[in-house]
């Protein structure tokens, strides 16, 4: 079986220093009069503007490319916070200029670029060899007349990562198949194990979940329509599936089954050194994150059950510039980066699934477990997870900024504010970012 390695601990470090250039530098190098590489000194340069930890350049196949075509250069830039990286996307590409031959688009952004930025980018639609995708995932970054501005890389299918210790102190079953069963088919029964959870504890005082809103998330993206409609008409303050979700996540909330700390802000990653919080929703890709914060004193401990519910949060696309002075080739970049072997072997080493259906099916990724995870068979788990998303996946031009928006409400009331008053605050700065 295959099992992901020490090269994450490489990976989130060597994503972390690169970040940091990135940050400063922007997404340009060099002239920012000037879109993408060309061609110097009898090679073809192609250079790539990534966010996060991708697993591109991390795992290796950039240089297995550049090994492969010899007369090919890939010069790729990473900044760590995507929300950085996206706002220096955005004034590039209202300038014009100053881009990368390819660009990295986050899942939240994909309709946004899709309605207003699709002369922008090239398109993949009659490129042979990309039949491969999950059909929902190509749909994403698909305009109306049947352009496609990229290829996808991974998705974030759903699972709850759990400390077992934790559980066992609590008196609760440890083992995955039947921590899973607590709570299947319904996220009511998570929230009730968290009840149950807090009542029998016993040990220091650690909460159930880290935060009401990565319950919210994942419950809403569980839904073909979460902010907006098909016609792209803001939904989120009628749509009953939000309503829900964020009823439940309240109620967690006001339990106190939190440890008030939101996924990726100030005090979560102290959260998982210190062991504060037994569980954690957690999409494919945030596995990674939760190892290396969580650090070597607490492997083992952790392990991963099947959600109540299939859901998608997350996933990112490759996009080419329009304007780019060597189109063709990068292309054809995208097109080997997103091919079933590769993406299979980002997740071998670094747990992003990949969008890609052929890899989903293939021993290859269905065989993968995690060693920091108690072995969980990782590849079966999300894999199997991955069918479960809904086949539509409507998506809005400010989904990101809602998602955010709703996180920061969620805030709120654990910290002492009504739900009322907490959704109010959150409709009206949702009018104000979006309106």
């Amino acid at each position: 079986m295959g099992s992901l390695g020490s090269l994450r601990t490489k990976a989130v470090a060597t994503a972390a220093a690169v970040g940091a250039l990135s940050l400063v530098v922007g997404c340009s190098s060099g002239d920012d009069s000037v879109t993408g590489g060309g061609k110097k000194d009898g090679k073809v340069v192609i250079t790539m503007g990534l966010f996060g930890v991708m697993g591109i350049e991390e795992t290796g196949l950039i240089e297995q490319y550049e090994k492969e075509n010899p007369g090919v250069d890939v010069q790729a830039e990473i900044a760590g916070d995507e929300q950085t990286y996206y706002t220096a996307l955005q004034t590039r590409l209202a300038a014009g200029n100053g881009l990368k031959d390819i660009q990295g688009i986050e899942i939240g952004r994909a309709k946004e670029i899709v309605d207003t930025q699709s002369d922008k980018f090239a398109d993949f639609s009659d490129m042979a060899g990309t039949e491969h995708f999950l059909p929902w995932k190509e749909s994403q970054i698909s305009t109306a007349d049947g352009k496609v501005l990229g290829l996808g890389t991974d998705i974030g299918p759903m699972a709850v990562c759990y400390r077992k210790d934790y559980f066992g102190q609590a008196g609760l079953p440890t083992d995955r198949e039947e921590v899973g069963k607590l709570w299947e088919g319904d996220w009511e029964k998570y929230v009730e194990v968290g009840r149950t959870f807090k009542k029998d504890f016993k040990g220091d005082d650690v909460a159930y979940m880290d935060s009401s809103s990565g319950l919210f998330n994942a419950m809403v993206y569980g839904y073909p329509e979460q902010y907006y409609n098909e016609k792209g008409e803001l939904i989120y303050d009628k749509n009953p599936a939000v309503k829900e979700a964020w009823n439940l996540a309240a109620d967690a909330a006001e339990d106190d089954l939190t440890a008030k700390l939101r996924q990726f802000q100030p005090g979560w990653d102290p959260g998982l050194a210190n062991g504060t919080f037994a569980t954690a929703v957690c999409p494919a890709w945030m596995l990674s994150h939760i190892s290396e914060k969580a650090g070597d004193a607490n492997k083992g401990k952790w392990d991963v059950a099947k959600a109540p519910k299939g859901a998608n949060w997350g996933g990112t696309f490759l996009g080419v510039i329009e304007k780019s002075p060597v189109q063709e080739e990068a292309k054809k970049l995208v097109a080997w980066l997103t091919a079933p072997e590769q993406q299979a072997h980002i997740f071998k080493e670094l747990g992003n699934i990949p969008s890609s259906k052929t890899a989903l099916e293939s021993d290859e990724v269905k065989s993968v477990t995690s060693e920091y995870f108690s072995n969980a068979p990782i590849g079966q788990i999300f894999g199997d997870a991955a069918q479960e998303i809904p086949d539509k996946q409507v998506l809005g031009r400010k989904d990101g900024t809602i998602k955010d928006t709703f996180s920061q409400g969620l805030a709120l009331i654990e910290q002492g504010t009504s739900p009322d008053e907490a959704w109010d605050t959150t409709a009206e700065r949702i009018e104000k970012a979006v309106g």
